[in-house]
């Protein structure tokens, strides 16, 4: 995804914060997002890239976590608190479904499959982990998503959490630099496919920061755009 869009409901912090300087540190943290100006309700637009959104959601999320947890404390100082409004039992019921998933055994990156191949390659430290930290990945077309997970009961979650974020900076700064063209194959033409990648391969010594993937029916070309321009006008 280049770019997505996303409504904010930024109302329900209002209570503990200054919903006008949350949003300024949201904007000095996120600088890769788009937001758009603070409705009467308490509902904000921000645009950017996916891997920007979601990490901004997580930030949210240790947020919200924060004041659940406040409350949880202020609920064990007097019995009293047991009588809520039912509106604000529903929003720490929610919150707390929310953090439990963002910080459960399992942490969820979703990528481009061409960000996520590329990265492999030529960014390999990125997924580079020690034996605490588990990654698996599901490829379903131009989504792969990973999976980071702990290696055993008594690993350290903030070392999940750390290398989730270096993989989404770093998966937002390949989205704004790179390009991907196709290259498409006659289906049941397996020596114009074979041409293609010989010629592919034989351009590499050239453009050694140009990434090919071969697929059944065509052939993914990533790099930054001035080198895949080149590279296709080779092909």
């Amino acid at each position: 995804f280049s770019s997505v869009t996303s409504v904010l409901n930024m109302s329900i912090f209002k209570d503990q914060f200054v919903v006008e300087d949350l949003i300024e540190e949201l904007k000095k943290k996120s600088t890769a997002l788009s937001f758009g100006p603070l409705q009467a309700n308490g509902h904000i637009s921000v645009q950017g890239s996916f891997p920007a959104i979601t990490l901004l959601r997580d930030f949210l999320l240790l947020k919200a976590k924060s004041l659940s947890e406040k409350d949880k404390r202020e609920e064990s100082k007097s019995h009293q608190r047991a009588k809520r409004r039912p509106q604000q039992h529903r929003l720490t019921t929610e919150t707390s479904n929310f953090v439990r998933d963002a910080d459960g055994e399992k942490q969820v990156v979703v990528l481009d499959t061409g960000v996520y191949h590329y990265m492999k390659r030529f960014f390999p430290r990125t997924f580079q982990v020690n034996d605490d930290v588990v990654i698996s990945d599901i490829t379903d077309g131009d989504v792969t998503t990973v999976y980071l997970g702990n290696a055993g009961r008594r690993s350290d979650v903030g070392q999940v959490l750390r290398v989730k974020e270096k993989i989404v900076n770093q998966s937002i700064k390949l989205h704004k630099a790179l390009r991907k063209e196709r290259i498409y194959c006659k289906e049941h033409a397996r020596d114009e496919k074979r041409r293609y990648k010989r010629v592919c391969d034989s351009l590499k010594l050239r453009f050694p920061n140009v990434l090919t993937i071969l697929y059944d029916t065509y052939i993914d070309v990533i790099g930054n755009p001035s080198e895949i321009f080149e590279f296709m006008k080779e092909v």
